[in-house]
């Protein structure tokens, strides 16, 4: 089964107007209203999906540290491909669609398979020489850790 040929959604053909319906596009304006209110909020994702599938991502961030988790169950270490290149982190990989099945046959098949990309802007605080990423029970963990300069630090006040 090739990616992105068998299980990606219909799109709406011939919608007059100007209300045509194209999420893709709505999507993207909608980012864009956004990117004009808030114009120095770091940049995470950088556009949007074209492939079959899209794994669910969480950032958070402590002190020291960015954490990045990514869920990808079934994708298989040899799989999946890391690289930071131009501030950019790029995680790509492929869930391989297994068409034996022991238990009988499909009656529906509503995950989605193939290959995926996302990448991710790297904000100018994290130590790219620190980065490290683990990959158990199809959670991959990256710890992107802050350069000493830019954790937080508190400094006492004094009052005279």
């Amino acid at each position: 089964m090739e990616a992105g040929t068998k299980l990606a959604p219909a799109r709406a053909k011939n919608v007059p107007g100007p209300f045509a319906l194209d999420p893709l596009r709505n999507l993207l304006r909608f980012n864009r209203a956004f990117e004009n209110v808030f114009p120095y909020a770091p940049v995470w994702d950088e556009g949007l999906a074209t492939t079959a599938w899209t794994p669910a991502c969480d950032i958070f961030e402590t002190d020291k540290e960015l954490i990045l988790k990514a869920e990808l169950p079934e994708v298989k270490k040899e799989d999946l491909h890391l690289a930071l290149e131009n501030n950019v982190l790029t995680i790509k990989g492929e869930r391989k669609f297994e068409t034996e099945t022991k238990e009988g046959e499909f009656h529906r098949l509503e995950r989605s398979y193939g290959e995926f990309v996302r990448n991710f802007t790297l904000p100018n605080v994290i130590d790219q020489t620190k980065i490290n990423a683990e990959f158990k029970d199809g959670l991959l963990r990256i710890v992107l850790p802050k350069r000493e300069e830019a954790k937080a630090k508190q400094i006492e006040v004094k009052v005279k």
